[in-house]
């Protein structure tokens, strides 16, 4: 795992975005206007799904290795009155850190993607849950008609995060070798390489020429497109890109458990 951000920043971080997520919440004229960027939820169902989650992330991180029970079950349902919501939306955020701080960056959790290339820690845990946060407060805000980029330092992790945690896999590619790379233009870039032996992700210095026999494809624009366009918020038409643009919407239908 490549990490850009230290633990005490992730943590500043996480609470960064949940306050404005919260404000995105706040400055809505409904909770039940639809989220553009997750038609089947309504503002209330993505506020609900992100109280909920950091509850059951809090009490994920302090089982450690061990899968947690999750925390919503019992616990009061998220309230529908707006500044119970908004509370219960920050305590929700203080218990997620609470647990991340008590464990500290290297302690074992349990997480679901493989180890490849991010670890079972309370610090990939941490990381993770910053571009949960981040995307989702896109989808707050942009519901609101005030979508933000996400913040340089949160974007340009959030690629690499992306890949190592939510793409990496020793589960083979059923398709024709390939290579994708990711170029911001903060001056970072990626190559996603995926074969038989499943995807995994190197930084790269600079553009380099893809191996001979493979289906090439690379995207450029700056960090918080590229993450955007990872997390389906944004058509990756929208970015600079060349080679085959088929194997972009081949990793984007892949489920390595199928």
């Amino acid at each position: 795992m490549t990490m850009t951000l230290e633990f005490p920043a992730l943590l500043r971080l996480i609470d960064e975005r949940s306050t404005a997520f919260r404000a995105a919440i706040a400055s809505a004229p409904s909770l039940d206007v639809q989220v553009p960027t997750c038609p089947e939820w309504t503002l209330f169902d993505l506020a609900q799904h992100i109280g909920e989650g950091r509850r059951d992330w809090a009490a994920t991180v302090a089982a450690g290795p061990a899968p947690a029970k999750s925390a919503a079950e019992g616990a009061p349902a998220a309230p529908r009155e707006r500044e119970a919501l908004l509370a219960w939306l920050a305590e929700s955020t203080d218990q997620l850190l609470d647990a991340l701080r008590e464990a500290g960056p290297d302690r074992g959790c349990w997480a679901w993607w493989e180890t490849l290339q991010s670890p079972h820690t309370a610090g990939a845990v941490a990381r993770h849950q910053l571009q949960q946060m981040a995307v989702h407060t896109y989808d707050a805000e942009i519901t609101v008609g005030a979508p933000l980029p996400l913040p340089d330092e949160v974007a340009l992790d959030g690629v690499d995060e992306f890949l190592s945690t939510c793409v990496a896999t020793t589960s083979a590619w059923p398709h024709k070798p390939a290579v994708i790379d990711f170029h911001a233009t903060e001056g970072r870039s990626w190559r996603l390489s995926l074969s038989a032996a499943g995807a995994r992700t190197v930084r790269l210095p600079g553009t380099a020429p893809a191996p001979d026999g493979t289906v090439f494809f690379s995207l450029r624009g700056t960090a918080n497109e590229l993450v955007l366009s990872l997390y389906d918020r944004i058509p990756v038409d929208s970015l600079a890109t060349d080679g085959d643009r088929g194997v972009f919407a081949q990793l984007s239908a892949w489920d390595p458990d199928e």
